[in-house]
């Protein structure tokens, strides 16, 4: 009687787990599903940027540009005078960014 006891109780353990475990699969699945649903878009923009005259300007149109909400990055090149930003346009635009750096002095507008 002790032993089919003791099996019967190993076996409830074993039944438990495993419906535990199928629970934790489950949840993780749905969020990793989750998080692939949240994938934002990008999109990049090149500017030219006027008035650059010295190896701190860019580092000032960088920072402006940055300071917008959903800047990912900001390449600014001083020899050809141009700013190269990547954003998420569901939350920034170009005319923002633009207005960024014209603001601290660096008009900025889109390369078409």
């Amino acid at each position: 009687m002790k032993r089919i006891f003791i099996i019967m109780a190993f076996l409830t353990t074993v039944a438990l787990s495993g419906v535990s475990a199928i629970s934790l699969l489950s949840v993780a699945q749905a969020d990793n599903s989750a998080k692939v649903q949240t994938v934002s878009t990008e999109k990049t923009v090149k500017f030219t940027v006027e008035k650059m005259t010295c190896a701190m300007c860019p580092v000032t149109v960088r920072k402006a540009m940055e300071q917008i909400e959903g800047v990912k990055s900001v390449v600014v090149d001083y020899d050809t005078k141009t700013a190269t930003v990547v954003f998420d346009p569901a939350v920034a635009t170009s005319a923002q960014i633009g207005a960024a750096s014209t603001n601290v002095g660096y008009p900025a507008s889109p390369i078409s």
